[in-house]
């Protein structure tokens, strides 16, 4: 069977899940909420999947190649695609809108693929861990949507949010692709900070949503 499937993967497996299960359920009809939880969802497991990869010592040079082919790919649904069908889900469906959301796919391709080819020069110099991005790291999009939309519905979503989620997401795609930032990593001893506020942010979400039903 081709792939790998050792636990190293599992995290990544589970994010692409989540984000396409929130592409499926944006697109269903919703208002986006589903959406926005699978999102963050999708950035919890992407949190912990390099630092659960770096726990197998003994990996192939062919696994490290597939764990960071996997992670890009699953990324481009997860915190490519997923923002799209958000806000396809808010309201936005007229073409130049659908325009704008593939433009933003295409940034977060095109700033994926770039990571890549710089991960691979940087290993092929150094055996350590990556410390910081060059870069807005599209990843970022899974704290940016949620705090938007929670700021929409402290506002009672007004009939303007949609139209600045979409000033908003256009915005961040121009930052992945122009921002010269040195941007750290999250790793070490503030990954369990990451996680805490990505489970409070979940909880918080999922009372919400148990309110609005």
């Amino acid at each position: 069977m081709l792939g790998f499937y050792n636990y190293t993967v599992v995290l990544t497996y589970l994010s692409f899940i989540s984000g396409v299960t929130g592409i499926v359920l944006s697109l269903a009809g919703g208002d986006g909420f589903a959406g926005v939880i699978c999102l963050m969802l999708s950035g919890f497991f992407d949190l912990f999947d390099g630092k659960v990869a770096s726990t197998k010592k003994n990996r192939t040079p062919e696994e490290k190649k597939f764990g960071i082919q996997i992670d890009s790919l699953s990324d481009l649904v997860c915190f490519g695609v997923l923002p799209g069908a958000i806000g396809y889900a808010l309201g936005l469906k007229e073409v130049y809108w659908i325009v704008l959301f593939a433009l933003y796919a295409l940034a977060a391709l095109i700033r994926l693929a770039y990571f890549n080819v710089a991960e691979e020069a940087r290993q092929q110099t150094t055996t350590g861990v990556r410390k910081s991005y060059n870069g807005m790291p599209v990843t970022s999009v899974a704290i940016f949507i949620p705090v938007i939309y929670f700021i929409g519905y402290l506002c009672s979503f007004p009939t303007a949010f949609p139209y600045i989620y979409a000033v908003c997401l256009g915005i961040f795609a121009i930052a992945m692709l122009l921002a010269r930032l040195n941007v750290p990593k999250i790793g070490g001893k503030n990954i369990y900070i990451w996680s805490g506020i990505f489970i409070l942010a979940i909880a918080i979400a999922a009372v919400v949503f148990l309110l609005l039903k």
